[in-house]
């Protein structure tokens, strides 16, 4: 499913000097705040979702009750051609790409002894394959200035039991971030990674237990959990002219639970 971008705010809003992003699995938890946060700082969006079709057009209709421009795109990260179709209508839609934000991601959570592989298989397809594939399209179409962000978490520092096959992905993410900020040395194109603690998202929350989830909240210095909109901020600060000077770091936003 493909949206055409809304095109009916004022003829600046089509200028050139407009700049781009795309969000992967920008419809849902923190990529729908991503996707809400940039749109707010002037980017047009393109907003990736793998299935829920609802959800999509839930963010498109807030980023454009907003003001905003978006369009939606169906597209499995881990597919290279539909990947590159997803950038192909982006930058025919908008004109060009400046910043993609790879936020589509999976979870499973279980014991390594008892984890069926299958369901490893299919998490690393998206964490791992996915995030290579959305990162070799954008280190071939990245507009001079723009800004590659992945997500990671901050499990990667915390070594949680049961996370064992879900960090083992985003570890991955992690390893590539410094390499790629260095291949694209003389492009003007900074590469970082958003690490986020714990997050009141569906995701998160999903087979928790109220005094799980209690538990998690208390464990930072801030005492609460973080928020979709905590993780925005983060990334469109990466994204935006502030942090031009930041590049192949990865930033633990987390409250200060974890280094």
């Amino acid at each position: 499913m493909t949206t055409s971008p809304d095109t009916s705010t004022s003829r600046t809003s089509t200028s050139p000097a407009r700049r781009v992003a795309i969000v992967t699995g920008g419809s849902r938890g923190i990529g729908h705040a991503i996707s809400r946060r940039l749109a707010a700082d002037g980017f047009a969006v393109g907003v990736n979702f793998a299935g829920n079709a609802a959800a999509a057009e839930q963010t498109l209709a807030e980023i454009r009750g907003a003001g905003g421009m978006a369009l939606a795109f169906q597209a499995d990260v881990a597919d290279e051609y539909q990947v590159a179709s997803l950038f192909d209508t982006v930058e025919q839609a908008f004109g060009g790409v400046d910043v993609v934000v790879n936020s589509a991601g999976r979870m499973a959570l279980s014991p390594i002894a008892d984890l069926d592989l299958e369901t490893l298989d299919a998490l690393h397809r998206t964490n791992i394959r996915g995030s290579f594939v959305v990162a070799q399209q954008a280190a071939r179409r990245l507009r001079p200035g723009g800004a590659f962000v992945g997500v990671s978490t901050t499990v990667v520092s915390t070594q949680l039991p049961g996370y064992g096959a879900y960090t083992a992905s985003k570890a991955a993410v992690e390893g590539m971030t410094l390499i790629l900020a260095r291949e694209l040395r003389g492009r003007d194109i900074t590469v970082n990674t958003v690490a986020p603690g714990p997050t009141a998202t569906d995701l998160f929350l999903d087979g928790k237990s109220p005094e799980q989830v209690a538990a998690l909240a208390a464990a930072p210095p801030l005492e609460r959990l973080g928020t979709p909109e905590d993780i925005a901020a983060a990334v469109a600060f990466l994204a935006g002219p502030d942090g031009r000077w930041i590049n192949g770091q990865v930033l633990r936003a987390n409250g200060g639970l974890a280094a």
